[in-house]
């Protein structure tokens, strides 16, 4: 049987377009809440080959999307890695990062890092088991930037000032790192498609705060070049990119000729981005806060994106993740609008 999302990968129209939500499984469904205690963590759980299967079925399940995404976290990469990692409630991510003294020297090799990993490309193998024959399978990594920011930082930012004077001080350091994160990113991508992923996606979530000539040499560059290898290794299987708030550079994103889909966020007003669909499918871009907010607004923007990108291949998602304050009633009213 087809399976409508990889039919758009390819390059087809299809009359009702796909539909998956980033960050589809987690806080806003009480399930995954539950699921998440007995797992006793936030890292527990993503080690946790079923109860990491169980979590990444349940949006399926209750919403009957038409691509479901590993369970996992982009920093699972830098722990791999040899970097400690662990999850503050209510702050996010930590890790003991470069700037906190870590040496670059001190990281395993890429090729080392497969045994701590098995057990994602172990939920990879049981979701291409279980999942309806109808859902398609995603798999991802987070791009070397926004990787690397994590990894030098210790935590998220919102300008990566720091980050960034890093960069400019120890740039030969810094440009080693990302190519660290590169190898280990080829790797891990490509056991997950070996281990079962139908897709895989690139996720750049920090691209925006790069400026100048740095978002072509850390952010395209890498992202181009990780597309390139997985495309000489797995040629059928289609890469997403999504390089969150590079705003006209998402033009240039288009143009790389080994992704066969780009994520927009929900900035880009999709009469701009029907022009990208001349070079590449297109996947997005509602903004999330409706699905808190719902009523008449959300019908108005579902009714918009599709008028303007759903006449070609198109896959509609939101400009970033689903947050937990979500309605489920609205994701419900979602679904609805675009499948009748």
């Amino acid at each position: 049987m087809t399976k409508k999302f990889l039919s758009v990968l390819n390059g087809n129209v299809e009359k009702t377009p796909p539909i998956w939500l980033m960050r589809q499984a987690g806080r806003y469904l009480p399930e995954y809440r539950e699921t998440r205690k007995r797992a006793g963590g936030f890292l527990e759980l993503c080690y946790n080959s079923d109860l990491s299967t169980e979590v990444t079925l349940q949006p399926i399940r209750r919403f009957n999307f038409d691509a479901a995404i590993l369970f996992a976290d982009i920093l699972l990469i830098p722990h791999a890695l040899g970097m400690n990692l662990w999850f503050e409630t209510g702050e996010g991510p930590r890790l003991h990062g470069i700037l906190d003294g870590f040496k670059i020297k001190d990281l395993k090799p890429p090729d080392e890092i497969h045994d701590t990993l098995d057990p994602i490309y172990q939920t990879v193998r049981n979701l291409s088991i279980d999942l309806p024959e109808t859902t398609a399978l995603i798999g991802f990594a987070g791009a070397p930037w926004t990787v690397a920011t994590y990894m030098v930082f210790g935590k998220g930012s919102k300008d990566h000032k720091e980050v960034k004077k890093y960069l400019n001080e120890n740039t030969e350091k810094f440009d080693q790192l990302i190519d660290i994160i590169k190898i280990a990113t080829i790797e891990y991508l490509s056991s997950q498609i070996v281990a079962g992923a139908e897709v895989v996606k690139i996720f750049d979530s920090w691209a925006g705060s790069l400026s100048g000539t740095d978002i072509l040499k850390y952010s395209y560059e890498p992202i181009y070049q990780i597309s390139c290898e997985l495309k000489k290794r797995h040629p059928s299987v289609p890469v997403i990119a999504f390089p969150r708030g590079v705003g006209g550079g998402y033009e240039m994103f288009s143009k790389i000729e080994t992704i066969s889909c780009l994520a927009l966020d929900q900035s880009v007003p999709s009469t701009w981005a029907q022009k990208l669909q001349e070079n590449v499918v297109i996947q997005g871009n509602m903004d999330p806060l409706l699905l808190v907010t719902g009523g008449e607004k959300l019908e108005t923007e579902v009714i918009d994106i599709l008028g303007n990108l759903a006449s070609k291949p198109f896959v509609f998602n939101l400009g970033h993740g689903i947050t937990p304050d979500a309605d489920v009633n609205n994701v419900d009213k979602l679904i609805e609008l675009i499948r009748k």
